[in-house]
């Protein structure tokens, strides 16, 4: 696991925590980010900077994988990236991991941002509050696919 996160603005290097065993409950409102095509965030709203723990000057420069929890398989995110990047629309359930290690479930949907000529230039995320049991089925499917890796 990547336990360091570089910040391509400030090079500041920000040590991922060990993870914790302890749920924070997203409770809804509006969670947007904004990334490039790289995936570097490039906003975040003040609803996702107070649950992931962070502030605004380590997220904004920073990869999205700053909040991924260790949980997450990569195949999950191989297939949100190939959907994104060919310009279309995704979602799926997300266990995320706040600064000092505990998690949070979330439905997150992501949609490509496009320039004038249709040509994409980033990416932006809102979050839901998921149903309990489609994110605890998707939680078992999770846990045997990082099994497989």
């Amino acid at each position: 696991m990547q336990r360091t996160i570089k910040n391509i603005i400030t090079g500041q290097e920000i040590m991922k925590p060990t993870p914790v065993d302890e749920e924070i409950k997203f409770n809804g409102g509006v969670m947007i980010t904004e990334t490039d095509k790289a995936g570097i965030i490039t906003y975040a709203n003040r609803k996702f900077r107070e649950m992931a723990g962070y502030t605004k000057e380590q997220l904004i420069g920073s990869p999205h994988s700053i909040n991924r929890h260790p949980d997450m398989p990569k195949a999950a995110f191989k297939g949100m990236w190939e959907t994104i990047k060919g310009g279309n629309y995704w979602e799926g359930f997300v266990k995320n991991m706040t600064a000092d290690g505990k998690y949070y479930l979330v439905v997150v949907w992501i949609k490509p941002k496009f320039d004038n000529n249709g040509d994409i230039i980033g990416y932006i995320a809102g979050r839901k509050i998921p149903d309990k049991d489609l994110i605890q089925r998707a939680l078992v499917q999770y846990k045997a696919m990082k099994a497989d890796e």
